[in-house]
This record gives structure tokens, C-alpha cells and sequence, in this order.
């Protein structure tokens, strides 16, 4: 059966018969190919168009295929570039890899080979393409860094670019793993602090007897210790912003103290005996409910509500859709970067894994999943069992649907295939055997149905 792909490949021989035979392999995998025979008839087609892949001879009788490669790629850059010859050598190889081909085989060619190396190629430039796109809307203003493109992702970088406009604070709320320090950075950036510090500190991270000095320094001498004065984070931050991340995890006695630089711009180091102003932007970021903490006695109501102002929900990684798949891409590209790995895809079946997730730990377990892919996967495809097995057995689940009684009650069908062998046989006997005029009926090419034929021989008695 004829593959859906409807890639057009570019061979350039000069061999009427092997070119004959290549094209003929190729179009059966569902390809379109257009053949030239020369230098110059491939650079005519080349200015036609822009073909997925070429194929091509390296000695041919104008010239030589490194020349279809210098104009390939002045034309399309980018486009994979096999090489084939007869009279290869190491050093042509070299050469014309370093020219930019991607791949350089001998003949005689097993075309089975030659047809798994278009397969690898082209798979692995959609792959290339679609992380250019991915990195080209990373990387463009209006992303701001924030990888996705669903509704929601749309809301929020709108609304950053509301408040960024402001110098009041904001209260940055999701659930974990949902990337609100990358939302704060984005506020920075689209901010005119962008050009000053971002500091972002883990309120849970200090220890509550360090926490004051930390954040507003301290005098030499101010406490066993204390050598030498320190500055603190809002010193540090001033003129910038400072990121406040799990504010719920502060101390009722420092909350105090933070509302006073929310509201006054100053601060008083430890053991000085005068306040120093400081112009510092506070973000804040929190996971839990602070209203349900304001009501237990746990957060001041007071800070609640200025820092409540200008609040932002960071979506949860189930409510984005398709960025699922674009963020598993990007971190993808991040892995293989930092495990120096070469081309590595994702199976189409593990796109739908992933797709099907839930992920509790949103963006922040899908990036580990991916990691731990990475490291697991020793070919150039990701499968779903490099996924951690909680993503599997949620798979697994979702295959195994209910019973379903109307559906058992349908007789049973013939499959598609032995509707295939009966006509298939029907043609045969019509035509009396004739595989020239059967192909002609079935509408396919002949070495399709030579190969049909050989894997059901019984149809040839």
C-alpha cells in the first residue's frame, strides 16, 4: 500500500535504467520525483521549485553533482543532499560533506538503504523546521520567551503586557511547575526596568533566622557573624525588579516589614540605626490560596490585598492544548543540546502519549519527562517507553474502553485485507493471469503488485 506522503524528491542521474529503477522505488513509497540528467537540467528544475530532498549522482556528463550542491544550496538552503557514485573515495566523501551534503553512498546502491536514509532525512528536517518555528516565536518580542500558542498563553502574555507598564506589584498565582518565574521574567523584560537587575530569591529556601538579613542586609557587628555589612536583595534589586517566589512560605513578623517597602520604598538593614530608600518592583509568586491563608491567620490581609492589585493566573500545563506538543519539541532541543545528542525524533505515538497526559506537574514535569527520555533513548526516536511509566500506565488506561453492548452486537465484518486478496484474485482471474493488464485494472505500478503477489503467493496459482 502507498504511503499518504506526498513529498516531491529531485534525482538527478544520468543512468537512464537506474534512474528508471530509483524513481520507480521512490514513487512506490508515495513520493512525487522529478529526474534530471545533467547539472544543467537540475538547476533549471531548481529555479522551478523547491524540492524536499535530492538525490544525485556525482559524476555526471556536464559537470558533477558537488556543482548541483553549490547551487542547491545557494538556492534552497537547508534542503537534505544525498550523494551517489560509483567511484567513491574517503576523501570525496569528506569532501562533499564538508560541501554540505548529508549523506554519501557507493554504488552499487541497495535501495532499501537508499530508501531509509530519504525516511531519516526528511523526518529529521520536519523536525528541524518545526524547532526553527518553535525558536523564531521564543525568540520574537511578542512571545516574550514564553513558549505556546493556545488561548490561554494568549490571555496571559496580554496581560503581562498590561501590568508591565506599571510600577505597582503583582502577584504572580499557579500551580507548581506552571512557570511563573519565567511569567516574572517576561514582566521584567517588557518592563523600562529591562535594562537593570532581576533577582528572583525562594522565600521557602531560607532559613526563617536568616531571612531578615537576606533580604535587608545588615551592619557589621549587627549579629554573631556579621564581620563585615552586607547588602540585602531589595539593595541589590533597586532601580530593577525583585521576584518573591512562594511568598506564602514568609513570616508574619518580615510581611510586616515587606509592606513598609511596599508602601514607603524603604528598607532598614539589621543593626542599622536608619532607613535606607530603595526603588525596587516586587513581584510576588505563590502556588497555594493566599486568601485561604489570610483567613487562617498565616498571611497579613493587608500585604494580601496590595499585593491582590494587579494579580496574573498562570495557566496549568492541561488547559494549553497543542503547546504541549510544541513544549516537549522545545525541550527536546534542550536535552540533546546538553547531552551533546545528535537528531532525535518522537515517535508519532509518543506525541499522542504525551498529548493525552494530564501532568500534575505541568510544564515542569514535562520537562523531566523529556530529559529522562533523552537519556533512556538509544536510537534517534523517542518511544513511549523512555517516558517515565506514571505517563505510560495513564496511556495504557485511556486504550482500554468500556464495554460497549451495541457495538457486540454487530455481526462481524471481513477486514479490509481479505477484501483486498478477493478482488486482487478476481482481476487475476479476469485477465488470466496477466500482471501487466491487472496493474493497469488496479490502478498501481507493477513492481507493487510483484511484491504483492510474492507476499501472498497463493494468489498466483
Amino acid at each position: 500500500m502507498m504511503s499518504a506522503t506526498a513529498a516531491t524528491l529531485m534525482l538527478v542521474e544520468d543512468d537512464p535504467s537506474l534512474g528508471q529503477l530509483l524513481a520507480e522505488e521512490l514513487e512506490m513509497d508515495g513520493y512525487a520525483v522529478d529526474r534530471a540528467a545533467t547539472v544543467q537540467e537540475a538547476r533549471g528544475l531548481l529555479q522551478q521549485q523547491r524540492p524536499a530532498l535530492i538525490v544525485s549522482d556525482l559524476r555526471l556528463p556536464d559537470g558533477d553533482g558537488m556543482q548541483v550542491l553549490a547551487f542547491q544550496q545557494a538556492e534552497h538552503p537547508g534542503i537534505p543532499f544525498i550523494v551517489i557514485t560509483a567511484f567513491g573515495t574517503v576523501d570525496q566523501a569528506v569532501e562533499a560533506l564538508k560541501a554540505g551534503a548529508d549523506d554519501f553512498l557507493t554504488k552499487p546502491l541497495s535501495t532499501d538503504h537508499l530508501r531509509l536514509k530519504i525516511k531519516r532525512l526528511l523526518a529529521q528536517a520536519d523536525v528541524n523546521r518545526q524547532l526553527a518555528e518553535i525558536q523564531s516565536r521564543q525568540q520574537g518580542e511578542q512571545n516574550m520567551g514564553l513558549v505556546g500558542d493556545s488561548p490561554a498563553m494568549e490571555r496571559l502574555r496580554g496581560e503581562i503586557r498590561q501590568v508591565a507598564r506599571s510600577q505597582a506589584a503583582v502577584l504572580i498565582n499557579g500551580e507548581s511547575g506552571t512557570g511563573k518565574e519565567l511569567v516574572a521574567r517576561a514582566i521584567h523584560n517588557q518592563s523600562d526596568r529591562a535594562d537593570r537587575a532581576f533577582l528572583a530569591v525562594n522565600c521557602a529556601g531560607i532559613p526563617p533566622d536568616l531571612m531578615e538579613s537576606e533580604f535587608f542586609g545588615h551592619e557589621a557587628g549587627a549579629f554573631t557573624g556579621a564581620r563585615q555589612a552586607r547588602k540585602g536583595l531589595f539593595a541589590e534589586a533597586s532601580g530593577g525588579t525583585l521576584l518573591l517566589d512562594e511568598i506564602g512560605e514568609m513570616p508574619l513578623s518580615l510581611q510586616a516589614k515587606l509592606l513598609r517597602v511596599l508602601q514607603e520604598g524603604a528598607i532598614k538593614p539589621v543593626g542599622a540605626d536608619h532607613e535606607e530608600t530603595v526603588d525596587v518592583r516586587i513581584l510576588a509568586a505563590t502556588h497555594v490560596n493566599l486568601m485561604k491563608a489570610v483567613e487562617g491567620g498565616l498571611f497579613r490581609e493587608d500585604l494580601y490585598y496590595r499585593l491582590e492589585t494587579l494579580a496574573l493566573q498562570v495557566p496549568p500545563l492541561r488547559d494549553r492544548g497543542e503547546d504541549v506538543e510544541m513544549l516537549a519539541m522545545h525541550f527536546l532541543k534542550e536535552a540533546c543540546r546538553r547531552h551533546n545528542r545528535g537528531f532525535i525524533k518522537f515517535s508519532d505515538v509518543t506525541l499522542r502519549v504525551l498529548r493525552d497526559y494530564l501532568f500534575p506537574g505541568n510544564v515542569r514535569e514535562l520537562s523531566s519527562a523529556i530529559e529522562r527520555a533523552v537519556t533512556f533513548c538509544d536510537g534517534d526516536t523517542i518511544q513511549p517507553e523512555h517516558l517515565p511509566e506514571r505517563i505510560r500506565k495513564r496511556q495504557s488506561s485511556l486504550q482500554a474502553p468500556p464495554a460497549d453492548p451495541v457495538a457486540d452486537s454487530i455481526p462481524e465484518w471481513p477486514t479490509l485485507e481479505a477484501l483486498q486478496q478477493d478482488y486482487v484474485r478476481k482481476v487475476m482471474a479476469a485477465v488470466d493471469g496477466n500482471k501487466r493488464r491487472a496493474a493497469q485494472i488496479l490502478g498501481i505500478n507493477r513492481r507493487t503488485l510483484y511484491r504483492w503477489l510474492e507476499t501472498n503467493p497463493e494468489q498466483n496459482s
